[in-house]
């Protein structure tokens, strides 16, 4: 009897992120949800489609109903409670579900940008160095300007734009007073690292591969700042959509690929990640490859990073799909 299969997913719901101009991130799941689907049926699954709408109570209340012998969890989040993506993995997990992807830990830690970066450190993966700030509140003020202002709980480079880039105290205190008041209340401050932008796909459990890397190339006009902005990921008519794109694989030396491979493994297996995510650096002035975000769970809509690594990594979509179905087989998790 074929594996039935649940794919589960947060109905879209733009609310803040629609006020704030952002809505385009979050009504992406569907493009994400029929791909799925459809590699699904493709690959010879029974398989039905299962939106969960807030309250979190409510949604739980579904899971417990769900008839499915494996979950294709791609449940971002409620609009508003990016939260609540940690904890319907964790309910997944009390059910004793199996599901794609990332266990609850590694989900809510990757959430919390500040408490990955004080891993890394201490674990002696390099990051750029950082603070966490409030608004109205000026503590001594230890970074090398220029830095980027970003969101210290948010992911799909919602709140990142040209003005992220400071260079001085004034830009400093006032992009993080509109981060702090649009997302949350703190924003996570660190040094900008101006070398060039990689990123790669880790899929495994115990044992893990490295998918094929993929580069970040910038032909931004002026004084643009370099960074993988909001409208670089969801604008077409954008500036930064125009002259942001992908490259992969990157042209880089087969040593400078086995580095970005050794750093994401060592942050993947760090965070606890499982199934599948993805590791972003950047160089700095000596070279040095330095990790910017963990993102488990990411995009695999086809185009979106971990689709293109994979293609170039020798996988067809469904292929691809196949694997992180696989993966879920492996064991329950925790």
């Amino acid at each position: 009897m074929r594996t039935k299969v649940a794919i589960v997913y947060n109905h879209p719901d733009p609310g803040r992120y629609g006020d704030m101009g952002e809505a385009k991130a979050v009504l992406g799941i569907m493009d994400e949800v029929e791909a799925v689907h459809g590699a699904l049926v493709e690959l010879g699954y029974p398989v039905c489609i299962v939106p969960l709408n807030p309250p979190i109570e409510a949604a739980f209340g579904i899971l417990r109903h769900l008839e499915a012998d494996v979950v294709f969890n791609l449940f971002e989040g409620f609009d508003g409670r990016p939260e609540t993506e940690y904890l319907v993995a964790g309910e997944l997990s009390r059910l004793g579900f199996r599901y794609t992807g990332c266990p609850s830990s590694a989900l809510a830690l990757a959430l919390d940008k500040a408490r990955t970066k004080g891993m890394l450190v201490t674990a002696g993966i390099a990051t750029p160095r950082y603070q966490v700030r409030q608004a109205d509140i000026f503590p001594v003020f230890k970074l090398l300007f220029p830095c980027v202002v970003k969101p210290c709980r948010e992911d799909a480079s919602h709140g990142l734009s040209e003005e992220s880039l400071v260079s001085d105290t004034g830009a400093l205190e006032r992009q993080v007073s509109k981060v702090c008041r649009l997302h949350g209340g703190e924003a996570l401050v660190e040094e900008f690292v101006e070398g060039r932008e990689f990123n790669v796909t880790v899929l495994g459990n115990n044992e893990t591969q490295v998918l094929q890397v993929s580069e970040i190339e910038f032909s931004l006009p002026g004084s643009l700042p370099r960074l993988l902005t909001f409208d670089a990921k969801w604008e077409p008519e954008s500036v930064y959509f125009q002259n942001t794109r992908a490259v992969c694989p990157a042209e880089i030396t087969p040593a400078l690929r086995a580095r970005i491979g050794d750093i994401a493994r060592l942050t993947f297996r760090l965070l606890g990640c499982r199934g599948y995510a993805r590791v972003d650096m950047r160089q700095d002035a000596a070279g040095n490859l330095q990790v910017l975000e963990v993102n488990p769970n990411p995009d695999i809509s086809p185009g979106t990073g971990a689709a293109r690594q994979a293609l170039a990594s020798g996988m067809t979509y469904a292929e691809f799909i196949e694997k992180i179905m696989s993966l879920a087989m492996e064991t329950v998790q925790i």
